[in-house]
């Protein structure tokens, strides 16, 4: 699993609050880092606006690019994207 994901209840009347954390030390190129963020924000987002409504915080825990030079490639992309579906 290359996801944590934390979730708590929203305050009353507050809209849903995100946070994203993807360490230089787990994916080293600022492209891929930007990258997964954008992906877990459209994810996440989609799943609060219409069933998740509370806020979650989503870390990566396991480096990424171990095989591919550090380099996130689309199989592994896609590896991420199902795991982080899964958890949400």
């Amino acid at each position: 699993m290359f996801w944590g994901m934390y979730v708590a209840p929203t305050q009353d009347g507050c809209k849903p609050d995100l946070g994203v954390a993807v360490a230089k030390k787990l994916a080293k190129r600022a492209v891929d880092r930007n990258r997964l963020k954008r992906m877990i924000r459209e994810l996440v987002w989609t799943a609060q606006a219409n069933t998740l409504n509370k806020d979650v915080v989503v870390k990566l825990k396991k480096p990424i690019g171990r095989q591919t030079q550090g380099r996130l490639r689309k199989k592994e992309k896609e590896l991420l994207r199902s795991e982080i579906l899964e958890l949400i």
